[in-house]
């Protein structure tokens, strides 16, 4: 390490730190061995004795602690100053007390900078006061491990950032940020006064202009107007070094750490004489003539606005009003109406989406009226709003699709119930027998789309099972052949050694079948090829992408391509929202990519689209890794539901939708049961109250008026605790799973079931071991 470059001074005096109580040790040491000579008594010889050695013992533990911290220190500086040499940024090293024990070239020819030097000459051209900016830094520093904050000065803008890398060693950057400079006193042409200002009314920084106005520095506003808060688009009269000065603020949108940029319009009489130039400004601004035209523009405001900014003649060519006209907006600013308020806009521009927040503000210049434009860039904050806006609009759908899947399943359990009764009144021989299967098979594809919005919502219930994605999906091949055709070219790539995931297999297959069927769509029939391959990932930090936090973790990826005809830019976000669909009318309901990543996302996983418009698109799902020991399921038995048998169980039925209460009572009166109906739990309760009664299985909706299935069943099994328990419901089971687990022999059947589903539930519970 170049010798100039470390403070040895620094390393000297942390040295003597370490090491000087090592002299009160080795002092007391000697003493003690003295008193171990002269005292008379043997006793006293052998205390002080002991004494003596465990002192020396000490000072000599310290001593060696000593010599490793210093060794230590002196490893750390070498390793950060060969690391910080070629930086082009001034970095110091810098001790807890605001010691400057190293700094790179780059800190010594910008800032003047040597070792020995204290943080605060370092931060003094950038700061008004760099104690106070110092102590705040470090304090973050220490607290939360990092501290960044920018400052803006006469020299300009700088940005400055602290962290610790070793004991009692901090490293800063103090970088200057590529801004147009403030205006200054040698730029005749631009006498804007401007200021910078902290969320608690102190000044910042003063250019040129504003202090000539004043003749004097201020430290707050309060020095500078009588009338306070000040906002943007009010006119006050300031303080100036020849009395009162009457201005208008403009106030540029708030900045990191609450600091604003507030610039001030003279009046009539002094804009006359003034005028300014706006390229020099350290914001993105415009100045705007009648009708919008666009007078002049700096370069911030040019770079924000795009690529085809000399094409456009006024600023609505430029942006666009989120739900606002450009042209009422600056109309109103034009003639001074109301107190204008800053708002959001999107940028014209195809490059990229960028989000503006313009505030327009009125002034005479010249004896021209004239429109500043004052432009922050608002895409980081659009997209968090949009993320929010999203969340919320998917949160509604969910819950609005889970109630009507709720009501439609009761219903569709009605209807095919009630079919599946009037089937085993009917051979196929019989005239109806044809109506009744159409009936029979409606009702089962109604069933299907009802499941598709609680997929979407994430409410279906789930029969997750230990799977190797390479079997599930050679089972579907056939199938998926069948579905592209013979024009389209189909092919799995596998990963020998893929592990196994956790997933329900037949939702997992409707994945798979969908998103193959709409890479077929987007051949538009074409030849091509989709392409599906497995692989095992590890991610070792969190991914985030597309509004998604991807978690760190061992992962299945599935990746399902397309050569097909791609999707725009501007669509790709959409296309897992409920109802979207690039399909003409008639062709697609919208419902299946939302499908999936309700699947999918119930499932645990993730998955992302990637597309290029003429190229093709790729879906890629992240299903967590299986660590569960493969296990052999039970075999169920089921007996046969085609031959009734008289049975002498009683089963309480309580459910508060008639028609399915009707369906599911017939129903097991024809297998022999008795049956006892209630339509709430108080009806039920209530007929438990006859203790003489004797009940074999409860079989309870969950979701009922007043007090729901599982409460009235604790209740119940208090009094009864060997009866069985069928829950049925239209939501998912995974609501009331943790009730359920509380309710010993309890099953679920989800709506809608049918006539076999129900005696096959039935009889598996009554007659398990």
């Amino acid at each position: 390490m170049p010798e100039q470059t470390l403070n040895l001074d620094a390393v000297a005096r942390m040295s003597a730190r370490l090491t000087g109580a090592t002299w009160l040790f080795l002092l007391a040491g000697g003493l003690a061995t003295i008193l171990t000579a002269l005292s008379p008594e043997m006793h006293h010889r052998q205390l002080f004795a002991v004494i003596a050695a465990s002192l020396f013992a000490t000072t000599g533990l310290i001593w060696g602690l000593a010599l490793e911290k210093r060794r230590r220190f002196r490893t750390t500086l070498s390793a950060v100053g060969g690391a910080i040499a070629v930086d082009p940024v001034p970095v110091l090293a810098v001790d807890g007390g605001g010691g400057i024990l190293l700094a790179n070239p780059a800190a010594r020819k910008q800032l003047s900078i040597k070792p020995g030097d204290m943080m605060v000459l370092a931060l003094k051209r950038w700061v008004a006061n760099p104690s106070a900016a110092y102590c705040r830094l470090l304090t973050k520093a220490r607290t939360i491990g990092f501290a960044r904050e920018e400052f803006a000065s006469r020299g300009g803008h700088a940005r400055a950032s602290a962290h610790p890398v070793g004991e009692n060693i901090f490293l800063w950057r103090v970088e200057k940020l590529a801004r147009p400079a403030p205006p200054s006193e040698n730029a005749p042409s631009v006498r804007l006064p401007t200021m910078s200002v902290d969320e608690n009314g102190l000044i910042l920084f003063m250019n040129d202009a504003l202090r000539n106005l004043v003749g004097r520095h201020v430290e707050s506003l309060d020095h500078l107007f009588t009338q306070l808060p000040i906002a943007h688009g009010d006119r006050r009269e300031m303080s100036g070094k020849e009395g009162p000065v009457p201005v208008q603020i403009v106030e540029a949108a708030t900045t990191a750490g609450g600091r604003k940029e507030i610039f001030l319009l003279a009046q009539p009489t002094q804009a006359a004489k003034s005028g300014f130039d706006v390229e020099q400004l350290p914001v993105a601004a415009m100045r705007l003539k009648k009708d919008g035209q666009i007078d002049e523009a700096n370069a911030p405001a040019r770079d924000l606005l795009g690529p085809h900014f000399e094409d456009a003649a006024a600023l609505s060519d430029l942006v666009e009003g989120l739900g606002r006209s450009v042209r009422d907006w600056f109309a109103e600013a034009w003639a001074g109406k109301g107190r204008q308020r800053p708002e959001f806009v999107r940028a014209t521009r195809t490059d990229r989406e960028v989000f503006l927040q313009i505030a327009l503000q009125r002034f005479e210049d010249g004896g021209e009226v004239h429109v500043l434009a004052v432009m922050t860039d608002a895409t980081a904050l659009k997209s968090l709003e949009a993320q929010f806006v999203q969340s919320q609009k998917m949160q509604a759908i969910g819950q609005l699709a889970g109630g009507i899947a709720h009501d439609f399943n009761n219903l569709l359990t009605a209807i095919s119930g009630h079919c599946d009764l009037l089937l085993l009144r009917h051979d196929s021989g019989d005239p109806d027998y044809c109506d009744l299967r159409q009936i029979a098979q409606n009702a089962n594809r109604a069933s299907g789309l009802v499941g598709q919005l609680l997929a979407f919502s994430r409410k279906q219930t789930l029969k997750p099972e230990r799977l190797d994605l390479r079997n599930t999906l050679a089972d579907l091949t056939h199938l998926l052949n069948r579905l592209v055709g013979e024009k389209i070219e189909l092919t799995l790539i596998h990963d020998p050694d893929l592990r196994p995931t956790r997933a329900d297999k037949r939702q997992l297959e409707q994945v798979v079948m969908n998103l193959v069927v709409n890479a077929r769509d987007a051949m538009q029939g074409n030849p091509g090829t989709i392409v599906i391959k497995t692989a095992n990932t590890v991610l070792t930090e969190a991914v985030e992408r597309d509004r998604a936090m991807v978690p760190e973790g061992h992962y299945v990826v599935v990746k399902v391509a397309d050569s097909g005809c791609g999707i725009p830019q501007d669509k790709l976000p959409k296309v897992f929202e409920p109802f979207f669909t690039t399909k003409k009318t008639g062709e697609g309901t919208g419902l299946g990519l939302s499908t999936v990543y309700g699947i999918v996302k119930q499932t645990g996983g993730f998955i992302f689209a990637d597309s290029v418009v003429g190229e093709g698109t790729t879906f890629t799902l992240y299903l967590p890794v299986c660590e569960d020991e493969p296990h052999m399921p039970k075999a169920a038995t089921a007996p046969s539901v085609s031959k009734v048998a008289p049975n002498d169980a009683v089963i309480l039925l309580v459910e508060d939708e008639a028609p399915v209460r009707a369906f599911a009572s017939r129903a097991l009166r024809m297998r022999g049961y008795t049956v006892l109906e209630a339509e709430n739990a108080e009806q039920a309760l209530g007929m438990l109250e006859d203790h003489a009664l004797r009940v074999d299985l409860f079989m309870a909706d969950v979701i009922m008026p007043g007090v729901d299935g599982p409460t009235w069943v604790k209740k119940a099994l208090k009094d009864r605790p060997d009866t069985r328990v069928v829950f049925v419901s239209g939501y998912a089971e995974e609501p009331f799973t943790e009730d359920q687990a509380r309710i010993p022999n309890s099953v679920f059947l989800p709506k809608p079931f049918s006539l076999t589903d129900l005696i096959r539930k039935i009889e598996q519970v009554l007659h398990c071991a």
